[in-house]
Order: structure tokens, then sequence, then C-alpha cells
């Protein structure tokens, strides 16, 4: 850490802020999956990363990214996503404030078709960022998702509040999902602290077991998050409609719908038989956020029947920063309050 300044352009995402760094002293490995793991112990990027998530520059809910080289020149650029508790395998919300910040930043020229695709590689795959502009004006970005698919179902969590239902699913990360009503709770503002400590217990319990094993790639193991979700009514189209706020890391907050979660809850009700190909999941959030998710198209994923999930919202610019330490400052990097 110096005095010289790090830069840095915020965005959010349905509420949820997203903090682009494209300066690093990036890991050296050959790939964005690699580049991940290095990244954890390396004391410049980590330390950065908790400067910039840390009070007084950050808060206990901040996420961001780090802008790094792609595996190869199929991608536009790489990226390493980051929260207070350490590096996530992905993250739909950022893919969204990715991409239009590269078409607003020219980084990656608008289509004249009014369609920008901006391809990323992030620790869990290749994604894209379908940017849609009116004019120089961004109107919507999609998040077109890893292949997401059903873990488990029929599985029992044991809470402080009592047994509740749970079906764990992948969308880039491992989340478990969970109906609030199963703890006699609703997702909102009145309920959070009570869901925040649920969550806490339900990820610890669950990451003590086989159910957090990834059984394809051992980086992607993990409980992510936990999703709770309350339903809204099916529409008579078939589509679905839930409100849910997702805990991730250590009791961290998404203040969106959730990308990557959203994109597990495709899976998992499409598995279920709840979401059509052809219906929508209706997906809002804590703070009244919406977003709409659909499946582009199936897949097999080593055996296991898949959907290749597309979020649609919107990101917007909130600021430019230029962070600095003052080598006189003794709470460096910072500290979190929850």
């Amino acid at each position: 850490m110096t005095s010289a300044g790090h830069f840095a352009v915020d965005y959010h995402c349905g509420g949820e802020p997203f903090r682009i760094v494209t300066r690093i002293p990036e890991p050296a490995a050959p790939s964005v999956a690699e580049k991940r793991i290095a990244a954890a112990t390396d004391p410049e990027v980590d330390g950065l990363r908790q400067l910039l998530c840390s009070e007084p520059r950050g808060h206990a809910d901040m996420y961001g990214g780090f802008i790094v080289a792609p595996d190869d020149p199929g991608a536009h650029f790489g990226v390493l996503f980051w929260h207070k508790d350490g590096f996530s395998t992905a993250c739909g919300h950022g893919t969204m404030c990715l991409g239009t910040w590269a078409v607003q930043t020219g980084l990656v020229p608008a289509d004249p078709s009014g369609v920008t695709d901006v391809v990323i590689d992030v620790p869990s795959g290749r994604v894209t960022a379908r940017v849609t502009t009116v004019g120089s004006k961004v109107t919507s970005a999609d998040f077109l998702s890893v292949a997401s698919y059903l873990l488990h179902d029929e599985v029992v969590v044991k809470t402080s509040r009592g047994d509740a239902p749970c079906v764990i699913a992948f969308g880039g990360a491992m989340y478990a999902q969970v109906p609030a009503a199963a703890f006699g709770l609703a997702v909102d503002k009145a309920s959070l602290p009570e869901l925040i400590g649920l969550g806490r217990e339900i990820k610890k319990q669950l990451n003590a077991g086989s159910y957090a094993e990834h059984p394809l790639d051992a980086r992607l193991s993990g409980i992510y998050g936990v999703i709770f979700f309350d339903e809204l009514g099916d529409e008579e189209d078939g589509n679905v409609h839930q409100r849910n706020v997702t805990v991730f890391a250590d009791g961290q907050v998404d203040r969106s719908p959730c990308g990557s979660g959203t994109a597990s809850r495709v899976a998992a009700l499409h598995a279920s038989g709840r979401l059509a190909t052809h219906s929508t999941l209706v997906h809002s959030s804590i703070v009244g956020s919406t977003w709409h998710a659909r499946i582009a198209s199936t897949a097999e994923v080593s055996g296991r029947d898949a959907v290749h999930p597309v979020v649609t919202g919107r990101a917007f610019r909130t600021g430019y920063h230029r962070f600095v330490v003052d080598p006189d400052d003794d709470l460096v990097p910072g500290f979190v309050l929850r």
C-alpha cells in the first residue's frame, strides 16, 4: 500500500454495489480460476481487497472485482470477484455491471445492432454480459450464466429455529435454498437480522459435510450462500414470481436478487418442474428491485441435466474514487462492523 492512490469506479445493479479496479499486481497464474486461488494468499492483492472492503473505505456488504487478463483471446477480459471475506467463483450482478462499464467506457465498442456481447472469464468459467443500447444509452444488461444444475434436493437443515427443507443447486457457485416461511419469517427488513443468523448457521452446517462438495471441480466446492425466498404466486402464463434475499460469505447480504443465486434458482425450479423452458422467473429482492430470468438452453453436464440461465437487469454508475493510504494511518487496512 502506498499513498499514491488506488483508482476505482463504482456501480450498482439491483441495489448491490460493485467496485471495479483495473490495475492490480496480477497473480502469475495461467487461468482466472487459478488466479483466484493465488490472489487469496498474495499479500498485495488480498491486502487491496481488504482495504477496499473494510471501513472507512468500504463496509461489511461491499463487493467488487479486479480486472485481469482472460484465459485466452476468446474473452475480452477476466475478473476476480471479491467481498469482505475473500474471493468468490461467480457474480451475476457484477457481470452485468462489468458489461455496462465495458460498453460505456468504450473498452468494448457498442455494436451498431444495439446488442453487444461482452465476454468475461470468471473463476467458474466463461460468461457473457449481453448489453442492450439505444443510441449511446445502455438500457439493460443480460447475464448469460455458466451451466447451472440441481445438486441435492430434499435436504433437511437443523437450526436454532427448527428443521427446514433445503435444496442445493449450482449457478456458478453453490447455493442452499430455503423457504423463509419454514421459519415463520418473510423476506423483509424486519426479518433480516434473524435471516442473517440462520444463513450463518445453515452455511456452517452444510459446509461441514459432503453436501458442500462440488462433484466436478473441487475449486468450486463450498456452500457460498443461503437463499431465503418467499412465494409471490405463479402467474397465468406459467411465470414464477418470488422474492429472495441471499446471505453469503460470513453474513453478507445481497441487496439485489443475486445473479448467480438467481441462476441456481432457475436450475432448481426447472428440475422440480415448476419453471418451464418457455417461462420466466420474476425475481425480486429485499430492497424491491426485480430481475427476470429465463432458460436460454438446456444441456447435459457429466450426466446431469443442466440449463443455461439468462438473467436481465440494469446497472448504473454511482461514482469514481481515488483511495489513498496515509503512511501514518494506524487503521489500515481497516475494520468491519456488522
